[in-house]
């Protein structure tokens, strides 16, 4: 498969994880947080955007895998969330690399084996799985579960163009 990107977008927060993929396994490269800190949300964005170009230079990935947007109980941190989500897919998209898509609860159940699992449990299995030294933090675990969830998918068959098997049937 080669070389999966996850992010895991926030309008504050955009965290990356970067895996290679070595007999259909996981195996880790490098994670981090990209740092919006701006007050106004176009020069977060422009961060972000930034940013994600950064690392996809930096690693190279052939394949990127980003977590969809849920809706949240407040829609003014949902529409930020989806201007930072859109951030950061123009990025890819201006590589030329294609982009799947994973809800949360898929993420958290190929990562950790239940849908509504907690941040630290998916802390905890991204450790376990990737055989890291020390949990990554939590905006970096999410992108590396994000990756990982891709890696499950395609191992299996179900992701075609951001869409899992799961998401097919239901449509």
């Amino acid at each position: 498969m080669g070389r999966i990107l996850g992010l895991d977008p926030g309008s504050r927060i955009t965290g990356f994880g970067v895996i290679d993929v070595v007999q259909g396994e996981g195996v880790y490269v490098a994670s981090g947080n990209i740092r919006a800190t701006a007050t106004d949300l176009a020069t977060r964005l422009k961060v972000i955007f930034d940013g994600v170009v950064e690392v996809v230079a930096a690693y190279a990935p052939t394949e990127v895998a980003v977590e969809q947007v849920f809706m949240y109980r407040n829609a003014d941190s949902a529409l930020k969330l989806g201007q930072a989500r859109g951030a950061a897919l123009s990025a890819v998209l201006t590589t030329g690399l294609a982009v799947a898509e994973y809800m949360p609860a898929r993420i958290k159940q190929a990562v950790v084996g239940k849908g509504n699992a907690t941040k630290e449990q998916v802390q905890y299995m991204v450790r376990l799985i990737l055989n890291l030294p020390v949990a990554p933090g939590a905006d970096a675990a999410d992108a590396l579960a994000v990756a990982l969830c891709h890696c499950h998918c395609n191992s299996h068959g179900l992701a075609a163009l951001g869409r899992t098997g799961e998401q097919r049937r239901r449509r």
